[in-house]
């Protein structure tokens, strides 16, 4: 699916950044919530994903035995681990998993509840909790005397997460609607926030960062997993709508990243690269380089060339002081 906006892809508004974002993720939320309502033989919701719009058919439903390559759709055990773009495939441990459906809508770029180290008895916030599967994971790793909450903005996704959270059974999880620029909730109220490739589609980073400050208590921690650029890519790239909805054009410089979360307040803050992209990765990534979108003046191979190894996944933890 491609997004047409008739935007001025030079100078893009946040409120067009986040109405372009808004519909590109409720329009994979009721992908999912369509797939879920029909049989494996329906376009699967795993084949969306940050940096694809495009859905794969499956062919479970063939007369013939499957293939090795058909064996990862949803009739084969695989379906779990495997994306279908280099960015989200393959960052879930299957034992560590067992959310089956909401890892199949799960449109990360990193394993952020893996890395984050929660303990028993923490409460931790989600930004930007899509279909839910960070907060069901968070709420079984801080048990039962924690609380895992997800807040995002689209009522699809949270359709989505609810139905997720009460298949699982997962009592100690809340999902809530709002936006990461302005959490719903009081000052000092969680332990840790997290967020999947999530921080790089808003157009207001600084109020992000602000926000997550705000609700985290004396001692807290940032850790999200996030898309960071290395170097800087061209000013016509970052206009492109279809890399904003593809958590590249708005990602921050790894540095930039650094310096923001120490200028609201953060301490101990580090970027440790999980994942790069070289340039078979972009080809993989070939939807979101539509000819129509990129600028007059750059070819297909000057967008590629501009983009390779100028981005990578990322965690970023810091830690908000006690005193």
């Amino acid at each position: 699916m491609t997004i047409e906006t008739g935007l001025d892809m030079d100078h893009l508004t946040d409120d067009q950044v986040r109405a372009a974002v808004k519909e590109r993720y409720a329009a994979s939320a009721r992908l999912a919530l369509e797939e879920r309502s029909t049989s494996c033989c329906s376009p699967a919701p795993a084949a969306t994903s940050c940096c694809s719009d495009a859905p794969a058919t499956n062919a479970c439903c063939s007369d013939s035995a499957p293939t090795d390559a058909e064996s990862s759709s949803c009739c084969g055990e695989g379906s779990k681990l495997k994306g279908i773009d280099p960015i989200t495939s393959n960052l879930y441990d299957e034992t560590d998993t067992p959310f089956d459906a909401a890892l199949a809508a799960s449109l990360g770029c990193g394993n952020p509840t893996a890395l984050a180290e929660l303990a028993p008895g923490e409460d931790v916030l989600d930004l930007g909790s899509g279909g839910g599967l960070d907060v069901l994971l968070s709420a079984r790793r801080v048990g039962p005397d924690g609380m895992a909450y997800g807040l995002d903005m689209t009522e699809e996704m949270l359709a989505l997460a609810e139905k997720h959270r009460a298949e699982a059974g997962i009592e100690n999880a809340r999902f809530m609607l709002g936006t990461i620029e302005e959490v719903p909730m009081p000052d000092a109220s969680v332990d840790v926030v997290i967020s999947n490739c999530v921080i790089n589609l808003s157009a207001d980073k600084d109020a992000v960062l602000r926000e997550a400050f705000r609700v985290l208590r004396p001692g807290g921690r940032f850790a999200v997993s996030d898309i960071v650029l290395t170097r800087e890519i061209p000013a016509g790239l970052r206009g492109v709508v279809a890399l904003w909805t593809g958590c590249i054009s708005g990602s921050l410089l790894d540095l930039d990243y650094l310096a923001k979360l120490e200028a609201v307040g953060f301490v101990d803050a580090g970027i440790e690269v999980t994942r790069e992209y070289d340039r078979d990765a972009l080809e993989a990534m070939g939807d979101m380089l539509d000819p129509a979108q990129l600028p007059a003046s750059m070819s297909m191979d000057d967008a590629v060339e501009a983009l390779e190894g100028a981005f990578a996944s990322a965690f970023i933890r810091a830690t908000k002081p006690r005193g």
